[in-house]
């Protein structure tokens, strides 16, 4: 009796694990098929403006009329760089986009808009946000814990303000140094980028869109191959604009490899690349989106257009509008002339040049993001956490991010760490004591700028709450009049850039530095160097004068972190995410090039 007793207990709790399994899976489900059925209704409803309306994402910049949200249905808007409201601070965020909001609540149907922004490093067009280290600094760290963590704060902080959606992760593989994007990428190995993109994407959206509170769209970035684009002579030709050669098994191998990560996180939305893939512009390309992503990888999410990203298509807005859509973007950042574009989509639609099949398909991925983001029940920003936005707890956080991304390339005579009670310090180089320099692109404007641009600890502040009272440290931004200092630190620095205005034929010191280095060096006094860059930078005619090197790419507001690892408080961890060139004629240079030779390889990194 006693056994059969058991024998049932055994059989229930069998049981109850299995319906709570399925019915886990059937909850899921039975979501998935109302957020379905009810895109289908509404979509009944929709007549073909507000269809068309859905398609179109506008920049608040360039919007003639706020009315216009409401008289032409917009389904997106965003704020590219430097599209701020008047008043940069966290509560005029969230009353712009409300504000912007209630009108598309006005419309027939209330659907929701639904705000983008470049939140690519932290919420970094806000200012007092907490700005994290550019993915080329979190590659170094090569930490998924780490990474999801600064993706999901910087969610929180986006949430915060009413925005909704990040143009972020940025998950190319750079292959080419000259790029002014590089440091948006993790790497230049596909196993580091596909490992921090899919961190970064659960970081964005957790497990399941929508299913916490902090959750914003994530949006993996620039589908495909950007990275690898070969470099070339005019604007037009650039890395940014420019064409990669690549074999299908080579690409899948390769560039592809993050997209199917951030796919398997669930990333609800792709932006496509300005570049080209084999001479087919990727805003064209049909084959590698529509069969490639959406068919075979079963992508179900928005795939958006890069910024006025069909203009790199050849011909008329008419063709490109057509040709884009086609291909399988279901979104287009037009951003500018949206009267213009609604038009032209419109005759599209009536001629027969674009079915209304595809149409549907695209508003129907839009309006199942909206559902499934919780966009229709709370549209309007939640505001109980903008007390939070650069906390504390955040900027720990981003600290630590910076203290892991930092990394350590040469040492002569373990001149590091360095020893709190040093006698006499001097710190010379205009980005040691410049939070804009630190930041670097992307920060409150699109090209970022020099100076106080948010609040933030440069790396001379971290060094000054680091030593005891009794040192001297002196700062001088050209390093003129060094005398008495047992030790220097020299802070070499690009300035800030973005995509187009950062590409150089030869990433190399700049020459703002130039009078601080030859000061420092006919010093004679010991040397280390910090490195502030987007990339790394042809150094062979300087390294030979300097003792300790270190590479802090661009750690953003919290510099501290840096001071932390020069004095020994957090030993250095990080790895070089992309292989240094010992000079010009080596770029590129990658891992597995057959004559690969590098100052310092993939992978290098001391410690002490």
């Amino acid at each position: 009796m006693l056994f059969k007793r058991c024998l049932s207990l055994v059989f229930i709790s069998i049981n109850i694990v299995i319906f709570i399994g399925y019915s886990n899976i059937d909850r899921n489900k039975a979501s998935e098929e109302l957020i379905n059925q009810k895109v289908a209704d509404l979509i009944s409803k929709m007549t073909l403006d507000e269809k068309i309306g859905q398609i179109a994402q506008v920049d608040r910049k360039f919007l003639k009329s706020e009315e216009d949200i409401k008289t032409y249905f917009f389904g997106s808007l965003l704020s590219g760089g430097s599209s701020t409201p008047p008043e940069n601070n966290p509560v005029a965020w969230a009353d712009m986009v409300d504000r912007y909001q209630s009108y598309a609540m006005q419309t027939r149907l209330g659907i929701p808009l639904i705000y983008g922004i470049d939140a690519v490093h932290g919420h970094n067009s806000v200012v007092g946000a907490v700005v994290f280290p550019h993915n080329i600094g979190l590659g170094c760290t090569n930490n998924p814990d780490l990474v999801e963590k600064a993706s999901y704060i910087t969610a929180k902080e986006v949430k915060a303000t009413g925005i909704h959606w990040t143009f972020s992760p940025c998950v190319a593989m750079p292959q080419d140094d000259r790029w002014g994007r590089q440091y948006e990428g993790y790497s230049e190995s596909s196993d580091i980028v596909k490992s921090l993109g899919k961190a970064s994407v659960l970081g964005y959206q957790g497990k399941q869109l929508g299913k916490n509170k902090n959750s914003i769209l994530s949006c993996a970035k620039h589908f495909v191959g950007d990275g690898g684009a070969k470099w070339g002579t005019g604007l037009e030709n650039k890395i940014d604009h420019g064409d990669l050669q690549i074999d299908e098994e080579k690409l899948r191998n390769s560039h592809l490899q993050g997209y199917i990560s951030a796919i398997d996180a669930g990333v609800g939305s792709i932006m496509i690349s300005y570049s080209s893939v084999n001479g087919i512009k990727m805003h064209a390309h049909k084959e590698l989106i529509t069969d490639l992503l959406k068919e075979e990888l079963g992508f179900d999410g928005i795939v958006v257009s890069d910024w006025m990203g069909i203009a790199e298509i050849p011909g008329d807005d008419k063709s490109d509008i057509e040709i884009s859509i086609n291909a399988g973007i279901d979104m287009i950042m037009i951003p500018e002339h949206y009267e213009v574009f609604l038009s032209t989509l419109k005759e599209l639609v009536r001629n027969n040049k674009i079915s209304m099949e595809r149409i549907n398909d695209a508003v129907s991925r839009i309006l199942k993001i909206k559902y499934k983001m919780g966009l229709f029940d709370n549209p309007f920003s939640n505001r109980s956490n903008i007390k939070d936005i650069g906390s504390t707890l955040h900027r720990n956080i981003a600290k630590e991010c910076v203290r892991q991304s930092v990394v350590l390339l040469k040492n002569n005579n373990d001149i590091l760490p360095i020893s709190k009670e040093i006698k006499n310090l001097y710190v010379v180089g205009q980005g040691a004591n410049d939070i804009g320099i630190q930041c670097g692109g992307w920060t409150i404007s699109w090209q970022g700028e020099i100076g106080p641009i948010t609040r933030g600890t440069t790396i001379f502040d971290g060094i000054l709450k680091t030593v005891i009272d009794k040192t001297q440290v002196t700062y001088s931004k050209s390093g003129d009049g060094i005398s008495d200092a047992d030790l220097i630190v020299l802070v070499v620095s690009e300035l800030p850039y973005a995509e187009m205005n950062g590409d150089r034929a030869i990433p190399t010191i700049e020459k703002h530095d130039k009078v601080a280095i030859n000061n420092v060096k006919n010093s004679n006094i010991p040397t280390v160097t910090i490195i502030l860059s987007g990339r790394p930078l042809i150094i062979e005619n300087e390294i030979n004068d300097w003792d300790g090197l270190i590479a802090a790419w661009l750690p953003g507001t919290e510099g501290e972190g840096i001071s932390d690892v020069l004095f020994g408080e957090f030993k250095p961890t990080g790895k070089l995410s992309y292989s240094w060139p010992r000079s010009a004629t080596d770029i590129p240079i990658n891992i597995g090039d057959i004559d690969y030779d590098p100052l310092y390889p993939l992978g290098f990194g001391l410690t002490y």
